[in-house]
């Protein structure tokens, strides 16, 4: 399925009174305080509060520069044309072969695999988020010889995965 067609000729919309005045506001605080740095929540909340409490001739020069960006905007529309479209190309995922080799596990995933029944039982309430936390915690507690038993059979899961793509590469090859 390709992505959606955007039209890369279309005008950028109309900028607003209040836009201007943010622009405008912005450019104050950094001369005043160029140091000082705010949150974008900050600094909304104290440009909408400010513009709340500027009188319309205040204000009237933004609505000038707006006046003008919508002219400007209205213009670039009526020589605008819609039928020059782009598609966007979209990622093509390289689709995995089912008969190739299941990859390894990790010495983490083989102790899931035996601890997951007794978290859930443990657990029953848990979804699969909370379960994950729970192994890895669990995990994070095993002893060296815990550990050691799982990463022993990582390391023979992983030898059994590079002979299987050896033998599946092999007759790949020979196919092609």
């Amino acid at each position: 399925m390709p992505g959606r067609a955007r039209n890369i000729s279309k005008p950028r919309g109309r900028i607003t009174a209040y836009a201007f005045f943010v622009h405008a506001y912005r450019e104050e605080v950094m001369r005043t305080a160029p140091d000082k740095s705010y949150a974008f929540s900050e600094f909304s909340r104290k440009a909408a509060d400010r513009w709340k409490t500027m009188s319309d001739q205040e204000k009237k020069p933004f609505h000038v520069m707006s006046d003008r960006d919508k002219a400007r905007f209205e213009e670039e529309m009526h020589r605008y044309d819609p039928s020059f479209m782009v598609e966007k190309k979209r990622c093509q995922r390289r689709r995995k072969d089912p008969l190739a080799p299941k990859r390894s596990l990790s010495a983490f995933f083989w102790f899931c695999h035996d601890e997951r029944p007794k978290v859930k039982e443990q657990f029953p309430d848990y979804g699969m988020s909370e379960s994950a936390k729970e192994l890895g915690r669990l995990w994070g507690q095993a002893d060296a010889e815990t550990r050691q038993k799982y990463e022993i059979m990582a390391q023979r899961d992983k030898e059994r995965y590079h002979a299987d793509m050896a033998a599946y590469k092999k007759i790949a090859a020979s196919q092609s």
